[in-house]
């Protein structure tokens, strides 16, 4: 149970079409199957090689193949000329919850999108697993923070380790299913590899990928500190203006996430 499903729900109830994007392998095709057989609805992916290339070859074609019914489009990044379709459809014919879409990449920032779909579609961004879903328990902290009437708990007894085994563990689903340590990093280092060797460059030329490796694991060594370009960029030889070019891919592809200074 992911607790971001009654928002997509709502969302699907008063707005055409709702993307859900966030990194890959954190649960969106799993996510929105699950509505998609609810609702009756019918599932597509493009990363099948067949499927994209009949969306590439003729958008809204390949969208007068659905009937009324709920088109869930995994991957719409694979296809991007898909969302201009979708905005003509949408144009003719504004009933909610017509369109649910899924993208490991933020569409909304690949150079091929000349259509934001403003007003028309819901971003709703999927994290990898919250604590209270690995454990199968109701979202309720932030309920009982605000809450001036609510009792704290007793503290639980926790070993010294398991915070850290939480946090090295992570959210991401195949991660936290892998109990040795060992294994995980395995995965950590696969799906980094992964994501630059082939995200990376589906939206945009990279001369040097060695670049994205060394400024991610810099950047990584730098978590939860004020990014100082100026630094960074002395550390990898690099120029500000490719510096904030390189921190603008790795967002689009969910690798970095900036934090903006918290103000009263």
């Amino acid at each position: 149970s992911r607790n971001i499903r009654p928002r997509i729900e709502a969302a699907l109830a008063d707005t055409p079409a709702v993307l859900v994007h966030g990194a890959r392998q954190t649960g969106k095709t799993t996510l929105v199957e699950s509505i998609a057989d609810d609702r009756n609805g019918r599932y597509v992916t493009l990363d099948a090689a067949a499927t994209r290339s009949a969306a590439l070859a003729d958008p809204e074609g390949f969208l007068d193949g659905f009937d009324d019914e709920l088109v869930v489009i995994d991957e719409v990044q694979r296809a991007p000329e898909l969302l201009i379709a979708i905005k003509r459809v949408i144009d003719r014919d504004r009933r909610p919850g017509r369109y649910l879409l899924t993208g490991s990449a933020n569409v909304m920032t690949l150079p091929k999108v000349a259509e934001s779909l403003a007003g028309r579609m819901e971003t709703i961004q999927l994290w990898p697993f919250a604590q209270n879903e690995i454990a199968e328990r109701p979202p309720t902290l932030i309920e009982r923070l605000f809450d001036a009437d609510a009792k704290l708990p007793p503290k639980p007894k926790l070993d010294s380790r398991d915070p850290w085994e939480r946090v090295f563990a992570g959210g991401f689903p195949e991660a936290v299913a892998r109990p040795k340590p060992d294994r995980r990093t395995a995965w950590f280092d696969s799906y980094v590899s992964s994501i630059l060797d082939r995200d990376v460059r589906d939206i945009a030329s990279i001369r040097d990928r060695g670049d994205l490796d060394r400024l991610l694991r810099l950047t990584a060594a730098r978590t939860g500190t004020l990014l100082n370009y100026a630094s960074l960029g002395g550390d990898l030889q690099m120029s500000t203006s490719t510096l904030k070019r390189y921190f603008h891919l790795l967002e689009a592809v969910f690798l970095v996430r900036l934090v903006p200074a918290w103000t009263p």
